[in-house]
């Protein structure tokens, strides 16, 4: 399968470390092994809200490192967990500090599908679709596939 411009599609894939991620990421894999795409699995991150937004560029290089290495481990973990070994070729990954919602939705514009599971970790006891994927549903330039995790 081939995108309008004759290029090989590319799949944008939310991940978080949940389960539901891992699931949404297991899925791209998927799609990308019938259809020949690549895929970006992103993982952001962002300061809680009650801390207020924390001003960009003046946290200490060690404290950014440090974060940018947790980050990683933990994208380096759902990688493992669902291509066994390091993710192939066609696999990238990105860490972004932002909002979840607002990153995916930018990222979006670059991709041929965005993948993300149906809830991460900020979900709501009982919501069938977390706040992030509906975000992303109604705001995405790309189509969008929510991945349900069965449990």
């Amino acid at each position: 399968m081939a995108t309008v411009s004759g290029s090989v599609p590319h799949v944008t894939v939310g991940v978080d470390g949940s389960a539901e991620s891992t699931g949404a990421l297991k899925w791209a894999a998927d799609y990308a092994a019938a259809t020949g795409a690549t895929i970006t699995a992103v993982l952001s991150w962002h300061y809680p809200p009650p801390l207020a937004p924390a001003p960009v560029g003046v946290a200490p290089k060690a404290i950014s490192d440090e974060v940018r290495a947790h980050m990683q481990e933990a994208l380096d973990k759902v990688l493992t967990k669902v291509f066994r070994t390091s993710a192939p070729e066609n696999v990238q990954t990105k860490i972004v500090c932002g909002h979840p919602a607002q990153v995916l939705v930018a990222e979006s514009q670059h991709a041929d599908l965005l993948v993300v599971g149906h809830r991460g970790h900020g979900a709501f006891t009982g919501m069938l679709i977390g706040s992030v994927s509906m975000h992303c549903v109604t705001n995405a330039v790309c189509p969008v596939v929510v991945v349900r995790h069965n449990r």
